[in-house]
């Protein structure tokens, strides 16, 4: 049987590349208590590189813990500490080296690892302590929770087991020791739910009060603190009482409240969430180590599964494809901008006019047809600020600073003589948009940008018109704007590098996720969700009921089904955004006859909500004219997917975007669509959609899969 030494030293050759995590020991007198070995996790990079555990990290924290063994054995020693360095305490495994493994046994190698070097804290003659400084996520949180005690700083902006966001479990001992240590109800919420919840995050406060930590201790003299504490604990003044766990039925009901988050979250489509629920169930009898072994299988099927493999390449395009968008112009041509015009004062207009407000704090002008428009949105504005305001989000010199940058005019001339980038949310109607432009045109200045947020409509064309095309651009955000990060930019056929590169910088200054995409139809989002919700507009038509439609996509495990995104979006803009689409390529799009009914009876959607759950409006199924061919799930999910499989083929060929990872980036991002597929394009590869449709999958194998 291979040592947990043979163990790392074999991960290790498989990872050249990793960042290795140093563990410095060294030896502290505790007043009235004697001599306290602590361990500093340090990669010896600044806080925006964080601690990670690698193969040879783990190597390292496995010979530290040797010679505080020995010392412990030796009574050299009345206790032992575990810290990190400034900002940061550990972030749990190397995720580049996991991405690297292609055998199941190399994968279950990983597990054991660090389940035996982190064992080895619980084990130890004399008493241990975890002090969470600072960021703590993963295997960070675990290494902790071998430990017999912990403290944490209140200054700790993220701490989490965000496993089951990217697919994996808390393998390295959270599912077993978490429930044990806080029950099964709260180990629910940290490992499912606020996983499922976006990778929801605690802070110092909430560790604590959730029984992880049992003290709390202000950031500054943090370790001082948790040291002085540590003392009192050994000298035996302080004795850490904790709530006793309820293993009866209550542990049973939170395992069932996991079900259900998992079920309305993934749809069963994803297994990670499944299996850490199996792990926390069989914890119930607190028999750890059988919880660690199931723990190692479970990591090890995951890594070498599917969905883990998405879940990193979306983890990816996220947090590093965002951060330098492809196709994006030299940053140094980007011309500052120092006022900002907004035409229109609208919902969504407004919402732009506060972003762009709160992220380059510069005087913003909206305008409108007439000035009750204008007071209105303007009004939205400062009301918006006051809510930042009393939820303590900005203090109030900020609040008055940025409500007497915004103003309302009718008079373009006034608002927008000085403007460097003026935007336009108007009537999705090209010869309202072109009218608009030429009017800001005529008065804004030579070097002003020129905006739309247009969500379907051809920029080139909106600018053909124009003495100078070349500064338009296509700024498209995604509704709700506060919410949703992408924003898709759009270059025309005459936009110029200096528009685009000033477009892409504003893009980061308003902090969203920028895409450069081809001036086509309805550009990425709206086009490929048209052809999907088309599809299912299509099956419905035909005579499929509205149920069986809906139902056929859960497997996907979307945020919403289509029907309720349609109400989302508003029926009319769907229609709109169809027809847009149904003129530009009539062999693919279809106008739905069931959905011009609905939106000319002034529907605002297919279901009513009298019980609190969407169930389908009488007077829409009245309206409804269906065929008579009926299709099973099975029919409809497969006719859906080829429909989106060949809509993304034919976008790719047509150089919408510049690779598949952008679509994907796009549905994440501006869609909500589910991280633990990657996007849309490795959940096709994965069924053989692509291949089926196309004759080749999207991405090259490894890219979002287990590497050949």
């Amino acid at each position: 049987m291979s040592t947990t030494a043979e163990l790392l030293k074999g991960a290790a050759e498989l990872f050249p590349d990793e960042v290795v995590t140093a563990a410095h020991v060294r030896h502290l007198e505790l007043p009235g208590a004697g001599r306290f070995a602590l361990i500093t996790l340090d990669n010896g990079l600044d806080h925006t590189k964080p601690t990670t555990f690698g193969p040879q990290s783990l190597a390292n924290l496995d010979a530290a813990i040797d010679q505080v063994e020995r010392e412990a054995a030796d009574g050299e020693i009345v206790g032992a500490g575990l810290t990190g360095k400034p900002f940061i305490f550990a972030v749990g495994a190397d995720l580049k080296g996991v991405e690297l493994l292609g055998r199941h046994e190399d994968a279950l190698a990983i597990g054991k690892g660090g389940h035996d070097v982190f064992k080895r804290l619980a084990g130890l003659a004399v008493p241990t302590f975890a002090y969470y400084n600072g960021a703590s996520m993963g295997g960070g949180v675990e290494v902790g929770l071998h430990c017999t005690y912990r403290t944490v700083s209140r200054a700790v902006p993220a701490f989490s087991l965000p496993e089951v966001f990217l697919g994996l479990v808390p393998g390295w001992g959270g599912c077993a020791l978490l429930p044990n240590l806080i029950g099964a109800d709260r180990a629910v919420t940290v490992i499912i739910e606020n996983s499922l919840n976006q990778n929801r995050q605690l802070k110092g406060g909430q560790v604590f009060e959730l029984g992880i930590a049992d003290a709390l201790f202000d950031g500054a003299d943090f370790l001082e603190q948790s040291l002085l504490w540590t003392a009192s604990v050994l000298r035996g003044e302080t004795v850490v009482e904790r709530a006793e766990v309820d293993r009866g039925e209550g542990w049973d009901t939170a395992v069932a409240r996991g079900r259900a988050i998992a079920d309305a979250k993934v749809h069963g489509a994803a297994p990670a969430a499944y299996r850490a629920l199996e792990i926390i169930a069989a914890a119930k009898d607190g028999d750890l180590q059988a919880g660690f072994d199931a723990e190692d299988r479970a990591l090890a099927d995951l890594i070498m599964g599917g969905e883990l493999r998405s879940g990193l390449y979306a983890f990816n395009l996220v947090q590093k494809r965002a951060k330098r968008p492809v196709g994006a112009p030299d940053r140094s041509l980007a011309r500052p901008v120092t006022k900002v015009g907004v035409v229109g004062a609208g919902l969504m207009a407004s919402q732009l006019a506060l972003l762009f407000l709160r992220r380059l704090e510069v005087p913003v002008v909206l305008t409108d047809i007439d000035q009750e428009r204008i007071d209105k949105g303007v009004g939205y504005v400062r009301a918006e600020i006051d809510k930042l305001l009393g939820k303590g989000r900005i203090d109030q010199d900020r609040a008055n600073r940025l409500k007497a940058l915004v103003k309302g005019v009718l008079d373009k001339a006034e608002g927008f003589a000085d403007a460097d980038f003026v935007i336009e949310a108007v009537f999705e109607e090209l010869g309202v948009k072109q009218q608009v432009f030429a009017e800001v045109e005529a008065v804004a200045p030579a070097h002003a940008i020129l905006a739309t947020n247009t969500s379907s409509l051809s920029v080139s064309e909106m600018a053909s018109k124009l003495k100078h095309p070349e500064r338009v651009v296509g700024f498209h955000f995604f509704n709700p704007v506060a919410i949703l990060p992408l924003l898709e930019i759009v270059r025309g056929e005459r936009t110029d590098e200096a528009s685009l590169a000033t477009a892409f910088a504003v893009a980061k200054q308003v902090k969203k996720t920028a895409v450069l995409v081809k001036d086509a139809p309805a550009f990425v989002v709206n086009r490929i969700l048209t052809r999907f919700m088309g599809e299912i507009q299509n099956v419905i038509d035909e005579g499929t009921p509205v149920a069986t439609a809906e139902r056929a996509v859960e497997p996907l495990g979307l945020p919403m089904s289509p029907l309720v995104l349609l109400e989302l979006v508003g029926p009319a803009i769907g229609l709109h955004v169809s027809e847009t689409l149904n003129r530009a390529f009539p062999d693919r799009f279809t106008v739905s006859p069931n959905l011009a009914a609905v939106v000319a009876a002034g529907k605002r959607g297919f279901y009513v909500y009298d019980s609190g759950r969407p169930e389908l409006d009488p007077e829409v199924a009245a309206l409804l004219v269906q065929g008579d061919a009926v299709l099973t799930e099975e029919q409809v999910r497969a006719r859906v997917l080829e429909a989106v499989a060949q809509e993304i083929g034919l976008m790719l060929d047509e150089g919408v975007v510049a690779e598949a990872q952008d679509v994907d980036l796009c549905l994440i991002t501006g869609a909500g669509w589910p991280f633990h597929l990657g996007g849309i394009t490795p959940y096709l590869d994965r069924e053989g959609v692509s291949e089926r449709v196309n004759g080749k999958p999207f991405l090259a194998p490894g890219v979002a899969s287990v590497p050949a």
